[in-house]
Formats: structure tokens, sequence, C-alpha cells
């Protein structure tokens, strides 16, 4: 319970100063490994603060926050990046760079994290082990969290935490429930091969057109015919490009498209399923067809254990009734290459307030939060941090 106060306390001495820094951010939003500006100014507030970091993964930064007693070492992560997006708001901090955005709320998880590392330097008695705490760039791309563990951040890390501001769930809510709550997100390439030809001589010709809209009402079935129905699973096309004029019998096909799972094994068996969809569709039309097939980011899936210490932090500061059990997304993120390392669980932060106009959906040129989701999240971050390493 003391542990508790001091958090508060010191939450409470923050709650502005992660609002400014909120604000500035949003100002000045940078793309994906382009964040050299946000990268300086987290130096210069660890600076302050007076906690060691390092760089990572170009313009990524780790701070690290020794505790006075040994134990383990648990990471917590916010997100930097910004989005190709114009923004539509007229508030006082809109961003001053023409199409470019965080309407993700990447500029709220960096500043929560910096005011974690505020309390946390403050709380060292508290802990008891080891905290890092990483400002990771470039999620939007899903390069990012690999770019950092290829920089060695997961190295002797035994649990991970991250948060993500939600703008579907109202402020003062919070969902952290064990399992699956983001999907993998993975990207597919088809490109098919027929014979061209004068569109009024079909029988002289392989027509790619055809071919490529059979074999995108074919990946349809695997979703309706061939997985188990307790399996969730999307399969998009999101683009199809075939044809150059009317009466010419196309000979070139090209498909993209994504899929989205939560069940892991399912996921690894996509190429070969969605592989023999796309090859004997194009023989049946005496066609060729190639699939590339790429895996960008897994499933985030969290850790019982790591979930049920986050609903204690949650009820210990917003009550049972700050708990919120709310469906998975098939959004996808980055930040599940870190928890295949270790275990870890991301909270879905409320932000939500039509009252203050914070209602409209992520990637929106609307899009705001409810600013007092701040100091609920900077709270989660350091509570989590010091309950994992006092219980492991």
């Amino acid at each position: 319970m003391i542990v508790n106060e001091l958090v508060k306390k010191y939450i409470n001495d923050v709650k502005d100063y992660v609002i400014d820094l909120r604000r500035e951010f949003h100002s000045k939003p940078e793309s994906s490994l382009k964040e050299f500006n946000t990268s300086r100014r987290i130096k210069e507030e660890l600076e302050k603060i007076g906690v060691e970091y390092r760089e990572c993964a170009t313009t990524g930064v780790i701070a690290t926050i020794k505790g006075n007693h040994p134990g383990k070492t648990v990471a917590l992560r916010g997100d930097m990046d910004a989005l190709s997006v114009q923004e539509l708001n007229t508030v006082e901090y809109k961003s001053q760079v023409s199409g470019m955005m965080h309407a993700c709320g990447h500029d709220g998880h960096t500043a929560m994290l910096i005011g974690a590392a505020k309390v946390l330097n403050e709380l060292r008695d508290e802990i008891h082990g080891t905290v890092k705490l990483f400002f990771q760039p470039a999620e939007e791309t899903a390069q990012g969290a690999h770019a950092m563990i290829n920089d060695g951040a997961m190295e002797g890390v035994d649990s991970i935490f991250g948060i993500h501001l939600w703008a579907d769930i109202e402020t003062g809510k919070v969902s952290v429930e064990e399992g699956p709550r983001m999907a993998g997100a993975d990207w597919f390439k088809i490109e098919v091969k027929g014979k061209g030809g004068h569109g009024s001589a079909p029988q002289q010709c392989v027509d790619a057109v055809l071919v490529s809209s059979a074999i995108v009402m074919n990946l349809q079935s695997i979703v309706s015919r061939e997985i188990h129905p307790n399996d969730s699973l999307v399969v998009t096309v999101g683009m199809l490009n075939s044809g150059s004029r009317f009466n010419v019998i196309a000979e070139n096909g090209y498909i993209e498209g994504t899929t989205r799972s939560f069940n892991p094994e399912l996921r690894k068996q996509l190429p070969e399923i969605i592989g023999r969809v796309v090859e004997n569709t194009a023989k049946t039309y005496r066609a060729q067809a190639s699939l590339d097939f790429q895996f960008v980011t897994a499933p985030v899936i969290n850790d019982p254990k790591c979930s049920a210490i986050s609903e204690k932090v949650v009820e210990d500061f917003l009550g049972k009734e700050g708990i919120l059990k709310f469906e998975k997304v098939t959004g996808g993120e980055d930040f599940s290459h870190f928890m295949e390392l270790a275990p870890g669980a991301l909270a879905f932060v409320g932000c939500r307030n039509e009252e203050k106009n914070a209602c409209y959906p992520h990637h929106n040129g609307h899009f705001d939060i409810d600013e007092d989701a701040l100091e609920i999240g900077t709270r989660l971050y350091t509570q989590y941090a010091i309950e994992y390493l006092q219980n492991s």
C-alpha cells in the first residue's frame, strides 16, 4: 500500500509534464526510422532526469534504471513514429508537418514512457531488479521491433510490457486479458502469367483477368471451407491489376493482399494453403501463377501471469470497474516480436471521450485522445514494472 501511495504521488507530480510532452510530440510528427527530433528530445529528457540510456536501431533509445535491490529485468515499450495522414483537427498542438500526423497515439506512448522513467527513477528503493525502457521506432512499418532486437535490446530481459492507447475504449477502462489480443498480420503477392491476344479470339489466349478473378474468389473458400470454424482468419485481396485495353486479352495479372490470424500454427500453414489454391486455380485455366508470402508481424498473445499482474495493478488504482473485457482485434503490432523472446502483455488503455471530441478511429485525420488517459498509462507502466519485479 505504501508503494501504491508513493506511485500515486509521483504520478500526480508528472501529470502536466506528460501532457506537455505529448503535445510537443504531436505537433512535430516524424515518419518511421526518421524520428530524429523525437529521439533527440527523449535523450534530452532522460539526461535531465538522470537516467542512463543508449541509442538503438538508428533512432531508438533504450533507457536503464537499476533498482536498489537485486532481481530480474523487465522492459517497458513505447513506440514513437507517426503516419502519413493529414491532420484535420484545429487544436493548438496540431501537426506542424503537412501530410504527417500522430494518428495512432504514439505521441502519448512516448510521453507516458518518459513520465514512467521519471517516476521509476524516484522509486529505485522499491525496484527489485532492473527496468529497461524501449523507445521504439518504426512500429507502423513493422521494422522497429526487429531492428531493436537485432541491436540486442532483449538480451537479459525476463518480461516485457506495452501499452496502446485505444480509441474504441472509454477513458478509465483498461483491457489486458490473457491470450490472443492482436492478429498476426502478413502480406502476399501473386503474379499470374497467361497468354495475351485479341479480344475477339479468346481460343488463342489464356485470359489473365479471368484467372486472377478466379484466384480471388477461390481464396475466400479457405476461410469458409478449409479452416476450423473456431479459428479466426481473414484473407483479404486489396489489389488486383490486369489488362491494358478493352479489346486486348490480358497476359499478366498482379494481386496483393493480407492475412490476419491469431493461431500461430494456422499462420505457419498459410503459405502452403494459399499457394495450393493459387497454383491449382491457375492450372485449371491453363495459366501459371506464383505466390510470394511474407510473414510480417506475429499475433500478440498475452502471457497469463503477466496479464494477471497487469489486471491487479489496474484494480489497485481504478477498481474492478476499471478492468474491461474487450474483444481481440485484427490489427497487427510488431510488439509481438518482443513477446516471442520473453513473456509479456499488451494493454489497451482507453482514451475515448466524446465530450472532448476524442471519438475518431485510429489513422483518421480527426483522431485525438482524452489526455486523462495519459495519467492512467503512466501509472500502469510504472506499477507493472515494480509489481513484476517484486513478485518474480
